[in-house]
């Protein structure tokens, strides 16, 4: 992920942020989660779109969409897809999910990971 990307999300996400409006939060949880499924397959990849390297274990197959129902709103996920003889199902989203409680705790277990 380039600089470039991550700091035109912050800015779209505080953009968000000072808007008024009712479902804000869930863009913001649609924004974050789509940009951390993108980037799980690129680590499990281990390689960007597009790029050519010997460590590379598949290829990015485009996305298929997902629409979980929030509080806030609905989000639309985009979950990743991959080919190559690669399983791949990102760690944010369970299979089959559709409550706003099994998102937080895919969420949080995420956090947690990462710390």
């Amino acid at each position: 992920m380039t600089h470039e990307k991550e700091y035109s999300m912050i800015q779209e996400v505080l953009h968000l942020l000072n808007q008024d409006g009712t479902n804000k939060y869930a863009r913001i949880m649609e924004m974050v989660l789509n940009q951390a499924m993108e980037v799980e397959r690129t680590e499990v990849l281990q390689a960007q779109p597009y790029e050519r390297t010997d460590e590379r274990t598949g290829y990015a197959n485009g996305f298929k969409d997902k629409t979980v129902t929030l509080a806030s709103g609905k989000i639309l996920l985009k979950i990743p897809q991959v080919r190559g003889g690669l399983e791949f199902y990102p760690s944010a989203v369970e299979k089959g999910i559709r409550s706003e409680r099994a998102l937080k705790l895919a969420i949080a277990e995420m956090y947690v990971r990462c710390m």
